[in-house]
C-alpha cells in the first residue's frame, strides 16, 4: 500500500509570557518615624499621586528617600514593583525582550496510509517589570533611575503622558501598545549628578515628573529615626544626633556624615550598653571609626584634619571639661571588649 506524506507549512508565532510574583506589597510600619516634617512631605508627595502625576524625591545619599517612597507606596495600597536604576540598562532591560524560541512538531498517522506533520515555531516575549507594572496598575519605584542612560528611559516619556507603553518587538503580535493600567504610578529617586556613576536625564522626562528636593533631616526626625533603629535611649540619641549634623559643617557643600552614621552609632552604643559621654570607651571609639570620613577634604600639611575635628566637636556637644582620650590618629584603636 501506498503511503502519502504531507507536511503542513511550518509557522512562526509569538507567545508572551507576564512574570508573576515578581513584585512586593509595601505595608506601613509602626516603627516608622513620622515627624511633622516627614508627614508634610509625604501629604505633598500623595497631592501629587493622586491625580495622576509621578513623583520625584531628589537628593543626596543617605537622605532617606528610598525609605519614603516606600512609604508613600505603602499609603497607595498597591503592589510595587522595584526598579534600580543601572548603567548597562537598556530599553528591554525595563519593557521586556524576545527570550529564545519554543518548536513543537506534531505528527498524525491515525490514518495509516496518511502521515500529517505540523510544525510550529514560537518566539518567547518576556515581559520585564515597567510591562508589568503599566499592565497590572502597580506602583513603579525607580530607585536611582537617573544611574540609567538617558535612552533606556525614553520608554517612559510615553507612558507618564499618553499613558501608552510601546512594546516594538509585540507589533508582528498585533499587541505593539499597551494602554497603562488607570491606578498605575510612579515613584523615581535620584542622586545628584555630581555624583560618580550617575547620568544627566533628559529634559523632556524631568518635565513629566514634580520634584521634592530633599535635605537632611531636621534635628527631631534624627533623634527619633536613631532611636527608633537602635532602641538607644533619647538622651543619649541627642547627643550623637548633634555630634554628626556639628560635622556636616565641616568643608564645602558637605552633606556627610548622613543619618545612616547617626544610626551606626546609636545601634552600636545599644548593642554595647554604652552611652554618649566623653568618659566611655565605646563612645570614643566608635565616634572616631564611623564619622572618619575623608569627605570634607580638609587637610593640612597633606593630612586629614576629620579626627581633629570629630574630637573637638564631641567635646563641644557633650559640654564636659575633660576631652576625649588622646591616641595617635594613625594607629587603630583596640579593645578588649571590656567597657
Amino acid at each position: 500500500m501506498a503511503t502519502t506524506q504531507r507536511s503542513l507549512e511550518s509557522a512562526e508565532d509569538l507567545t508572551r509570557i507576564q512574570p508573576a510574583g515578581d513584585n512586593v506589597v509595601p505595608t506601613a510600619s509602626d516603627a516608622f518615624v513620622a515627624t511633622s516634617h516627614i508627614k508634610a512631605l509625604t501629604e505633598r508627595a500623595m497631592a501629587y499621586l493622586e491625580v495622576g502625576y509621578s513623583v520625584h524625591f531628589a537628593g543626596s545619599a543617605g537622605t532617606g528617600k528610598t525609605t519614603l517612597a516606600f512609604h508613600v507606596a505603602a499609603q497607595l495600597g498597591r503592589p510595587v514593583t522595584l526598579i534600580h536604576g543601572d548603567d548597562e540598562f537598556g530599553s528591554s532591560d525595563l519593557i521586556g525582550k524576545d527570550s529564545g524560541y519554543k518548536r513543537s512538531k506534531l505528527v498524525d498517522n491515525y490514518i495509516h496510509s496518511v502521515v500529517k506533520t505540523e510544525e510550529n515555531m514560537n518566539t518567547l516575549w518576556v515581559d520585564n517589570r515597567l510591562t508589568t507594572a503599566c499592565a497590572n496598575g502597580n506602583t513603579l519605584i525607580y530607585d536611582e533611575f537617573n544611574r540609567s542612560r538617558p535612552e533606556a528611559n525614553n520608554s517612559l516619556l510615553s507612558v507618564l503622558e499618553e499613558r501608552i507603553l510601546n512594546l516594538p518587538g509585540l507589533r508582528r503580535s498585533g499587541e505593539g501598545y499597551i494602554d497603562v493600567h488607570p491606578q498605575f504610578r510612579a515613584i523615581f529617586t535620584s542622586n545628584p549628578e555630581e555624583y560618580a556613576g550617575v547620568h544627566k536625564t533628559q529634559d523632556a522626562l524631568m518635565d513629566r515628573l514634580i520634584t521634592l528636593n530633599l535635605g537632611n533631616f531636621d534635628r527631631e526626625t534624627e533623634i527619633r529615626v536613631g532611636m527608633a533603629k537602635s532602641g538607644l535611649a533619647r538622651a543619649d540619641a541627642e547627643i550623637v544626633t548633634d555630634i554628626v549634623r556639628e560635622l556636616r559643617g565641616v568643608g564645602v557643600n558637605n552633606h556627610r556624615p548622613t543619618v545612616r552614621a547617626t544610626i551606626a552609632i546609636c545601634r552600636i552604643l545599644a548593642h554595647r550598653s554604652a552611652h554618649a559621654r566623653l568618659d566611655d570607651q565605646v563612645f570614643n571609639w566608635v565616634c572616631r571609626d564611623v564619622l572618619a570620613t575623608d569627605s570634607a577634604k580638609v587637610t593640612k600639611d597633606g593630612q586629614s584634619l576629620m579626627p581633629n575635628k570629630i574630637d573637638e566637636a564631641m567635646v563641644r556637644v557633650c559640654g564636659g571639661s575633660d576631652r576625649p582620650q588622646k591616641r595617635d590618629h594613625r594607629r587603630p584603636v583596640v579593645s578588649n571588649g571590656k567597657d
